[in-house]
């Protein structure tokens, strides 16, 4: 029997996810949870073969989250969902040790077969968007860069990022203009959307 975690914020999404994989005699669905910091908890307690993840979870994105799992739970192998499929959300969620990453509109027959795969040990990417992640640019961003970005895009002002980040305004205000020039945006909000469109502002940590 395959035991399988999901994780999807959308309440009719995640119950229409957890009635498919239910009705397959071989898999069963042992924790369902709607935020991001939950599925650590959840994983831990119910020590499940597979982790279904909404890439865009509250709280914790599912990259982020699976990338703890590897390193807590790593019998506990991950597929991410996503809606779109961008490059550089794949290559971040290889780094994660990622072993499944689909889009939300496949077939149920067809996620039902990748997690079948998954759990016999296959790791399954759509091969374009490997191929795409492969050949995507690295970062320009410096880390400090990214994290005011991060922090920018999630709503954060600049003086709210320096009290976080314990640094002086002028020196978060000089990281975002050099973060805007490297990404050759044409302001703040475009360079938020370059970067989160390229995946280069995904959380990589708990903390």
């Amino acid at each position: 029997m395959i035991r399988v975690l999901v994780a999807e914020d959308m309440r009719i999404l995640r119950d229409t996810l957890v009635s498919v994989l239910n009705l397959e005699d071989d898999i069963t669905v042992v924790a369902q949870v709607a935020v991001g910091p939950d599925i650590l908890p959840a994983a831990l307690a119910e020590r499940p073969d597979l982790a279904v993840l909404d890439i865009d979870l509250p709280g914790i994105d599912g990259i982020t989250a699976s990338a703890r799992l590897h390193e807590l739970l790593p019998a506990c192998r991950v597929v991410i969902l996503t809606v779109i499929g961008r490059p550089g959300q794949l290559r971040a969620a290889l780094d994660a040790h990622v072993a499944g990453f689909m889009v939300k509109d496949a077939p149920s027959d067809h996620l039902i077969d990748v997690l079948r795969r998954i759990a016999a040990g296959e790791r399954v990417i759509d091969p374009k968007l490997a191929l795409a992640a492969l050949e995507m640019k690295a970062s320009p961003l410096s880390e400090r860069e990214t994290d005011v970005l991060r922090r920018f895009a999630a709503g954060a002002d600049l003086h709210q990022i320096a009290a976080e980040l314990f640094l002086s305004y002028g020196t978060v205000r000089n990281y975002m203009a050099s973060a805007v020039t490297r990404l050759d945006g044409r302001n703040r909000i475009d360079a938020v959307r370059i970067a989160t469109e390229a995946g280069w502002l995904l959380s990589r940590s708990f903390g």
